[in-house]
């Protein structure tokens, strides 16, 4: 799955980059969206994110490109690995971070379920 994310002026810091828990917020909605189309009718919490080392900083009017892919599956959880580039093109010197996001499968009370039932 693929997204885009303009960054604007309500998204930087007082330096004029971009916040990382922005950028982490986006990453860990993107992983969200790609979990819920992929098991449709699930509810689906965040537990963790893998090692986050920002590799390039960004500034406003930057177009983001996050790639999102997944890459594993256990009994009540799904990993997705999310790459995220500057727009321009997916070249390595465009590259940002990646990260893997956990997300567990809820019920109404927030207790872990089978992903399949």
């Amino acid at each position: 799955m693929e997204n885009h994310k303009l960054v604007l002026p309500e998204h930087l810091n007082h330096y004029g980059f971009l916040f990382g828990g922005n950028l982490l917020k986006w990453v860990d909605e993107y992983a969200f969206i790609a979990a819920t189309i992929e098991y449709p009718g699930c509810n689906f919490v965040t537990i963790g994110m893998d090692r986050v080392e920002f590799r390039k900083s960004v500034r406003q009017g930057t177009i983001l490109n996050f790639l999102v892919e997944k890459t594993g599956e256990g009994s009540t959880s799904v990993q997705y690995l999310v790459h995220v580039y500057r727009c321009t093109n997916l070249e390595e010197n465009n590259f940002i971070f990646s990260t893997r996001v956990t997300l567990v499968r809820v019920d109404e009370q927030g207790k872990k379920i089978p992903l399949h039932e």
